[in-house]
């Protein structure tokens, strides 16, 4: 029996009937490339967020709270409380986004335990069974697909759309109306409602894209706001920038409107004392923008791109506007809220994480020096050293080689900084410290083992599995292709020795085109003539058994690969 499928029946509930005490509501809301200043109560000069602020005031927050430079990692973090290269992903895009289906997840966890788990927003982690939300643990989903809208996986006629989006409700396609941070906490909010008549603690993720480019379908009267104020305090870019930032500040401020409904339907409901909420970020800023006293933003190890707001409002058990200083990470959410739930995991689960729930109640629990280990670049496996960043409550060893480089670069050298006399990373004393250098460095090596030791054939993908009930109709994106000398490939699984129709969506009409699918040793060739933007091959045997699918173009415009490839299960 594997770790995930044991786990479940050894979880533990405290207490003479079920549990101690009452168990509390849980609101994980993160927003996706924000970024640490993009607050008022961060000291922004420009950015109006008093409702997420009010989090702060009203509760406890770790001042030192870092996450992965890009979003998929510090999702899989966030999920499992477990380093992402635990997880098999290793990336963002091209089949390196895909959590291992075995991790077991906070959802699960939850779900288990007897809450209702719901996620509204991004998921980002597998479009496909079984690496989908609802196959990880939650029972409720209204999600996009891939890493955005206006990204590879969003139904052609979404057109990049993040008003009237069209989203996923339990896997199900569905056309929402509204902007779709309004629709996601809408979503949330009908679900605490359906938990709370149900008499039921919850677990709601809300996940936004928002900020997340692009940018042209912001809330108009926001933008308006931000377009004529003077936004130079808080640009570190060109001035071109500020159209962008103002954009995006739309968006930020219509989230916090969205914190400040979600909270007072708590407070409408009587829920608001025993609901945990908590806001933080997926990396930093998405541009060069205000960063606080920091530098960098996403993709980067400076701590302008790893370091979040953490701030948790607990009214039943955290004192408001309590602040701690040591270090921690997405990978202590996980633990951390399970304690707060009273569910209790085997002392052998494989956590890299901590619970931090002490820190935020204010207690002087014994907390020996850690270090986080955040890494980070594109390419099928991680190379060594190649974009860390290595924590300690005082120094931090980096070395910034490019999240957008494959292959990591000679001529890159190392940093190292004292935190404490200089959180801004200014001055280098990788030369003139070499013992501290050399001891991170050791510490660095030693986690790289680990991790990449976790599973056998640790960072080979996951496969999406077809044949089964769960998903009758599977959509393959680039977002999942893996890259291939001769193009891409998704890499699949079959089961159950079914037939499939294939159909092939284009974005723009094709004609004249002469396609070849191939499915492991099943070749098929698709001749099409006239215009369409529609086809398919029908009636394919597919056997049992691991398989690449590939299609390329024969004779025609070898740019024009279908958009999406949709296996159609009979």
């Amino acid at each position: 029996m594997t770790l995930k499928y044991l786990i479940p029946s050894l979880i533990c509930f405290v207490g003479t009937t079920l549990f101690a005490q009452e168990r509390p509501n849980i609101v994980l809301i993160m927003t996706d490339d924000q970024g640490y200043g993009d607050l008022s109560i961060m000291g922004n000069p420009v950015l109006e967020t008093p409702h997420i602020d009010s989090l702060a005031r009203e509760g406890a927050s770790m001042d030192a709270f870092y996450v992965s430079p890009v979003c998929s990692p510090t999702r899989a973090s966030l999920m499992t409380g477990r380093y992402a290269y635990r997880t098999r992903l290793v990336d963002t895009f091209k089949g390196r986004s895909m959590m291992d289906p075995e991790e077991f997840t906070i959802a699960e966890a939850l779900s288990d335990s007897g809450y209702k788990t719901g996620i509204f927003g991004k998921w980002h982690l597998g479009d496909n069974y079984p690496l989908r939300a609802t196959d990880q643990g939650f029972q409720e989903s209204l999600i996009h697909l891939g890493g955005g809208l206006g990204q590879p996986s969003e139904p052609r006629e979404n057109n990049r759309r993040y008003t009237n989006a069209i989203l996923f409700r339990n896997n199900q396609q569905v056309q929402t109306q509204g902007y779709c941070t309004d629709v996601y906490f809408d979503g949330a909010i009908e679900f605490i409602d359906q938990s709370l008549q149900a008499k039921k603690p919850f677990f709601s993720y809300i996940a936004t894209n928002a900020p997340h480019s692009p940018y042209h379908d912001v809330p108009e009267a926001l933008y308006r706001k931000y377009k004529n104020k003077d936004l130079s305090p808080v640009l570190l870019g060109n001035d071109k920038d500020a159209d962008t930032v103002a954009r995006v500040y739309a968006m930020v401020e219509n989230i916090d409107q969205n914190v400040g409904k979600l909270l007072a339907h708590l407070d409408k409901r009587e829920a608001a004392r025993n609901t945990i909420v908590i806001f933080m970020v997926d990396n930093g800023p998405n541009t060069r923008r205000y960063i606080g006293p920091s530098r960098g933003k996403k993709n980067e190890v400076h701590d302008g791109g790893i370091r979040s707001p953490f701030f948790m409002r607990w009214p039943a058990q955290l004192k408001a506007g309590a602040h701690n200083d040591q270090i921690a990470a997405h990978i202590d959410v996980m633990p951390t809220l399970l304690e707060a739930a009273q569910v209790t995991l085997p002392p052998n689960h494989p956590f890299d994480g901590r619970s931090i729930l002490p820190l935020l109640k204010g207690e002087s629990p014994e907390w020996p020096d850690r270090s986080l280990i955040l890494q980070i670049h594109r390419g099928d496996a991680p190379t060594p050293l190649h974009h860390i960043a290595v924590r300690e409550q005082r120094w931090k060893l980096a070395h910034p080689t490019g999240f957008s480089n494959d292959i990591m670069p000679s001529d890159i050298p190392f940093e190292l900084y004292d935190m404490e006399a200089d959180p801004g990373e200014t001055d280098n004393l990788y030369e003139q410290r070499p013992e501290i250098s050399k001891r991170l460095m050791r510490t660095y090596e030693r986690w790289f083992a680990d991790v990449s030791s976790t599973r056998p054939d640790n960072y080979a993908p996951p496969r999406i599995i077809l044949g089964t009930p769960h998903e009758t109709h599977t959509t393959l994106s680039t977002q999942d292709m893996r890259a291939t000398d001769d193009g891409g490939a998704w890499l699949l699984s079959f089961e159950n020795n079914k037939t499939y129709d294939v159909e092939f969506l284009w974005k723009e009409p094709v004609a004249n085109l002469t396609l070849e699918l191939q499915v492991g040793n099943v070749r098929k060739t698709l001749n099409i003539k006239s215009a369409t933007d529609t086809d398919r091959i029908q009636n394919i045997k597919i056997p049992n058994g691991n398989a690449a699918l590939s299609a390329r173009i024969l004779n025609g415009n070898k740019k024009q690969i279908p958009y999406h490839i949709v296996l159609i299960q009979k």
